[in-house]
């Protein structure tokens, strides 16, 4: 394998690791919990 297809490995790899590592930062940064809003319809509780 030549150098520069070593490189363009390393690269995709490299890539690929930041973009799945930034997908799991989003994942939790979700909020879990329960959400109150009182809204025309009077009261409303999710669970999230």
């Amino acid at each position: 394998m030549s150098r520069n297809m070593l490189y363009l490995v390393i690269g995709g790899l490299a890539v690929v690791t930041m973009i799945l590592g930034y997908q799991f930062y989003l994942e939790r940064q979700k909020t879990s919990g329960v959400e109150i809003s009182i809204g025309d319809r009077g009261i409303s509780i999710e669970k999230k």
